[in-house]
């Protein structure tokens, strides 16, 4: 990268700003915390498993599974065809439906509200807007470069599963030993990592430290699904040229780099619904959340507590009433792991 183009980053003139992007913050951060939590239910429940600490006493978390969205995407075209929520990862395709869900009705709200990827990754360019004091963005035709590269990557996924396997493979995958421990083997990603995949890692660390949001604006297959299927949600950013001061502040406040101060509606793939825009706009009535085709305007603040509500609502409903708890036992998971150990278990 030899060039990029720079955008200063100043403090927003509307204090309400502050208020909707401290709940944001904590939004994503309950969202993080939640998953360490099942993060590390998960890692003792497998030494338990394995027999390295019998004293732990924990359950098997299901909402691990939401770590597995290719096996989410399977069960979900298994449904489709059977009618058949299957019972190997249930609470995996319920988390992927109810993610999918958000999209269409909050754009990509998931990704600036709950991802807890999407948080590492603002907390990385926030650092990175202290180094630089400046955010720095690759030129316009490297950009969509780049950017096309989580829609191949998103592209192969969706030919694979919903193309090139056939109502047999997709029952055989879901039933196969490798689904029944794809939450172990993702597990051992990261216990067991590979001197390549840290190299990756790390590469993908260094790069957000550079460009704000590197692996969601260029590689996150998941955003790029959900930006797709939030071109068509029913809310929309509008904006009013009249009593627009062409300030650009909602321009500047944009981590999605979206020239928000040049269009009447934002319409674009990698909005993410932060409502930085909106909140830092000087001038009352001048950029709004209107739900369509009502073209009622609804506040920042009230648009995310819908959208927290529904999101962490419906799976703590499926949580109580199901379904949730997959159907595999301690005794057969732990059957599996010689197996596992050996390296038997590949993707099919």
């Amino acid at each position: 990268m030899e060039t990029v183009t720079r955008h200063k980053v100043t403090r927003p003139p509307n204090r309400e700003h502050q208020r909707v992007q401290k709940l944001r913050f904590y939004s994503q951060l309950f969202s993080v915390l939640v998953n360490i939590w099942i993060g590390v239910q998960f890692y003792l429940w497998v030494k338990k498993i394995a027999g390295e600490a019998v004293w732990i006493n924990v359950p098997r978390p299901p909402g691990v599974e939401g770590w597995l969205p290719i096996g989410s995407l399977v069960s979900l075209r298994y449904w489709w065809e059977s009618g058949v929520v299957n019972t190997i990862h249930p609470s995996g395709l319920i988390i992927f439906l109810t993610i999918l869900a958000t999209a269409f009705l909050f754009k990509k709200g998931f990704c600036g509200w709950i991802c807890p990827v999407g948080f590492i990754s603002e907390m990385l360019g926030n650092i990175a807007d202290k180094i630089w004091h400046r955010r720095l963005k690759p030129p316009a035709w490297l950009d969509w470069t780049l950017r096309m590269v989580k829609y191949l990557l998103l592209g192969f996924f969706l030919w694979a599963i919903l193309v090139q396997m056939t109502p047999k493979s997709i029952e055989a995958f879901v039933y196969s030993n490798y689904n029944k421990v794809a939450d172990i083997l993702m597990l051992r990603f990261f216990t067991d990592i590979t001197l390549f995949a840290l190299s990756i890692l790390a590469g993908l660390f260094f790069f957000s430290l550079i460009i704000r949001g590197f692996w969601c604006r260029y590689f996150c297959p998941y955003g790029a699904l959900l930006g797709l299927i939030g071109l068509i949600s029913p809310t929309r950013i509008k904006r009013n040229p009249s009593s627009c001061t062409d300030c650009k502040s909602c321009t500047i406040a944009c981590p999605a780099f979206i020239k928000v101060h040049k269009v009447k509606e934002v319409v674009s793939d990698e909005c993410i619904g932060c409502m930085a825009c909106v909140d830092s706009c000087p001038v009352n009535k001048t950029l709004e959340i209107k739900v369509i085709p009502a073209k009622k305007t609804v506040s920042p603040v009230r648009w995310a507590a819908i959208l927290l509500i529904v999101f962490w609502g419906t799976l703590l409903t499926f949580k109580i009433i199901g379904p949730w708890q997959n159907s595999i036992t301690d005794t057969e998971y732990r059957q599996h792991l010689p197996a596992l150990e050996r390296g038997e278990y590949i993707h099919p």
